[in-house]
């Protein structure tokens, strides 16, 4: 049958790192490559009470179509939440989403014509690129240092569509903005008229102190804020949400409507019967802790056996280690000699919208035991060793 594909679906591409998750599927393979949240902080207990619940007090709701906004008493919380964190945002400006990676999809959906510009962090979230890429935009790489984009360097994306950020503890560096550069980078992108869609997965998960306020709460309606319940509950879940101003929440929810109509109800009220009376404030700090003990680890074993030659910086949250090698090892010709030593990473360079970069990596920490960690970095330093 002579199917003809749209010319959007020569932009769609599998996710590298998916494919490696496949690799990592062996006998005897350490994975320091997904981003996965670690299984060992899934609450099951609270979420085998909260389903009792719902399906005692509510079945016919909870099993029923549900408003394309989300459950109107988590939307709520969600609003109450981010007040916390200095983002002053109502209910109504809440959308519930099929994980926030849905939240990325509409926002390209509603934003992006093809030939656009698209502005994104060097390197960026490679979830985010593929679903922007689906819209046929073209990206503009913004420079950056330690601490993320360089606001002087937002002049390379006048007239961009908006500014993709991941202000804490980034994927794939681990970076974290501070208080200043959030500032001075929201005080250009609104002298040039960029929007801002800011994505926070990993905010929660702060070692010793938690990070700045974010961008949105001085970008105002110049910002876009996506969070998740994937990194503080459980991602089998699927639940996060979009807060948007005024004149984009229509559009949005209409966007939302024709992907799914609405996020599974089921869910989101189980979420809610979990999280309602406090459950966060006292499991977060549990999760927090086991990171940071995964985190010393790896950068212990990074200390004592990386050879000469590479560099990282610990991060103060979030999951992952960035990895400079040597500018003459290609880390992704490097990785089939990495799992055959039983280790497996991620390529640096698919995180660039550009490609290059072909001397980095990404390693997590989160889902491997300290000691299993040790083992796998020796291992990994073999083989660098050897290149």
């Amino acid at each position: 049958m002579p199917w003809q594909m749209a010319r959007r679906a020569e932009r769609l591409n599998p996710s590298t790192i998916r494919e490696i998750l496949k690799i990592t599927e062996r006998p005897g393979i350490v994975s320091l490559a997904g981003g996965l949240p670690s299984a060992d902080t899934f609450p099951v207990a609270a979420m085998q009470e909260a389903t009792a619940r719902v399906l005692r007090d509510s079945p016919r709701e909870a099993l029923q179509y549900a408003a394309s906004e989300g459950f109107a008493p988590l939307r709520a919380w969600v609003a109450a939440e981010l007040g916390t964190q200095g983002l002053h945002a109502e209910a109504s400006q809440v959308i519930i989403t099929t994980g926030s990676q849905q939240g990325l999809d509409l926002v390209g959906k509603v934003l992006i014509d093809p030939g656009s510009t698209v502005a994104v962090e060097s390197p960026t979230y490679l979830g985010a690129l593929q679903a922007f890429a689906a819209y046929e935009p073209e990206f503009v790489a913004v420079d950056g240092d330690a601490e993320g984009p360089l606001p002087q360097a937002l002049d390379a994306a006048r007239g961009a569509r908006f500014l993709y950020l991941l202000p804490n503890y980034q994927n794939p560096t681990g970076r974290c903005m501070s208080a200043a550069r959030r500032l001075a980078l929201v005080a250009r992108a609104r002298q040039l008229g960029l929007p801002i869609v800011e994505d926070n997965p990993y905010g929660d998960l702060w070692f010793d102190a938690p990070p700045p306020q974010p961008l949105s709460a001085a970008a105002g309606d110049g910002a876009v804020y996506l969070g998740s319940f994937s990194k503080v509950l459980a991602p089998g879940l699927r639940l996060g949400y979009v807060v948007a101003p005024e004149r984009l929440y229509p559009k949005l929810l209409q966007a939302k409507q024709a992907a799914d109509l609405h996020t599974a109800g089921f869910n989101q009220r189980v979420v809610y019967e979990v999280i309602r009376n406090g459950f966060l404030r006292e499991h977060v700090p549990t999760i927090r802790a086991r990171y940071r003990a995964q985190r010393d680890a790896m950068r212990a074993a990074l200390e004592q056996h990386l050879p000469p030659g590479c560099r990282w910086q610990a991060p103060v949250g979030g999951m992952f280690f960035w990895v400079e090698l040597p500018a003459h090892i290609d880390a992704t010709a490097l990785l089939p000699r990495a799992v055959e030593a039983g280790v497996a990473y991620v390529p640096g360079s698919t995180f660039f919208p550009h490609g290059g970069h072909a001397n980095t990596l990404r390693l997590s920490f989160v889902t491997v035991p300290p000691e299993t960690i040790h083992t796998a970095v020796a291992a990994l330093a073999r083989v660098l060793a050897a290149a």
